[in-house]
């Protein structure tokens, strides 16, 4: 059997590949646990360095199955000790993935689709277009690639304490995979990362909110970046489907189905776009709601994010005093705010820079690279 026609077992969560070994190789299910820990403690893809498998599983498994990460096409580190991989997909399509270490946290920035099917107008990925959702095994494999290199052992030797499903793409409408692999990050035999540890952010999809409450236990952090619908829907289109009372009724019943959650909301901040004190002060109305509907003080929480530019946007980050003085209203308000710290900007690594490389099945890609062919043909 080829390559091409096994099974790769990244692609399988603890379930799925207990009933791979009862139903397709006539083991018992223990088996899947052993194996598991092979492949992610251990970092191994050999079957046959897999030592307390019998010979004749090895065969099996070796004649059925393979363990097949992505390839790593760069590998880029940050003088500020942020770690950035270009990871292939196939042979058109790569994606980026992000470690970020601090003060005793290890953070890996997970992608979900090569491109976005969405285009938040001040995001560098939105400018790729869209090719397709990553499958399980490309998801999990980001995570692999990152533990091997930093030599992570679950429950023993931790580097890397938490993902976040924030690098190229909407995880949400890549529901099935993103959930399977979540699923496996938090598998005891998988990276063994507690439910909070694991955070999925989404531009706002109703619907799979409220279905990502019912089937897992992982953080939630929403793109909100606006205060209002008209501002909302000029920077994330999505908001026509879903505007903000309806995302944020959705963000209170996830909250209340799971106690002792907390939400976090992003806001990019954009010079003279997003950040004047008006616009604070309607985001904290929005912000103390959610606290008097779930009756639980800061539930709702605020992440301020520096706009990280890229080649081609008309966006531009906000002074740091401007910064600071929006986080003050919102503290002030009663209002629990954090301001992120940019990292890897020297390698383009920094929130909302991650481009990768997408054969674009949409228009946006020649449509942004045209847009800025004009512009440096207009300023020459």
């Amino acid at each position: 059997m080829n390559d091409l026609a096994k099974i790769n077992l990244l692609d399988l969560d603890r379930l799925g590949l207990e009933q791979f070994f009862a139903d397709e190789l006539g083991e018992k299910r223990f088996r899947a646990q052993q194996v598991m820990k092979w492949i992610y403690h251990r970092h191994i893809c050999d079957f046959e360095q897999m030592s307390d498998l019998g010979k004749i599983l090895r065969a099996k498994l070796q004649e059925r199955a393979i363990v097949a990460p992505p390839a790593v096409i760069l590998d880029k580190p940050s003088t500020d000790g942020t770690h950035k991989w270009l990871l292939g997909m196939d042979q058109s399509n790569a994606i980026e993935a992000v470690f970020i270490p601090d003060k005793g946290r290890g953070t890996l920035c997970v992608s979900s689709q090569v491109g976005c099917a969405l285009n938040c107008h001040f995001c560098s990925t939105a400018t790729q277009g869209f090719n397709r959702n990553l499958s399980t095994a490309e998801i999990i494999g980001q995570v692999w690639v990152a533990a091997k290199h930093l030599g992570n052992v679950p429950h023993f030797q931790r580097k890397l304490t938490n993902v976040v499903m924030m690098g190229m793409g909407e995880p949400l409408m890549n529901f099935d995979n993103v959930v399977r692999a979540m699923s496996i990050m938090r598998d005891d035999n998988g990276f063994g990362l507690a439910n909070k540890r694991v955070t999925l952010s989404t531009a706002g999809l109703v619907p799979m909110i409220d279905k990502l409450s019912e089937v897992s236990d992982v953080s939630l952090a929403v793109s909100l970046h606006a205060p209002t619908n008209d501002l909302r829907t000029e920077l994330v289109p999505l908001n026509k489907k879903y505007p903000i009372e309806e995302l944020l009724e959705s963000c209170v019943r996830y909250a209340m189905r799971k106690p002792r959650t907390s939400i976090t909301f992003e806001y990019t901040m954009m010079k003279g776009v997003n950040d004047l004190p008006e616009h604070a002060r309607e985001l904290g109305k929005l912000m103390r709601k959610i606290d008097a509907r779930v009756q639980r003080a800061n539930t709702a929480k605020v992440n301020l994010i520096p706009f990280n530019p890229f080649p081609g946007t008309r966006f531009e980050r906000s002074d740091d005093a401007q910064i600071r003085e929006f986080q003050k209203l919102l503290l002030d308000s009663g209002v629990l705010t954090m301001v992120r710290r940019t990292r890897g900007d020297d390698i383009d690594a920094a929130c909302g820079q991650l481009k990768g490389q997408v054969m674009d099945k949409t228009r946006r890609q020649a449509t942004f690279n045209s847009k800025m062919h004009i512009n440096s043909v207009t300023h020459t």
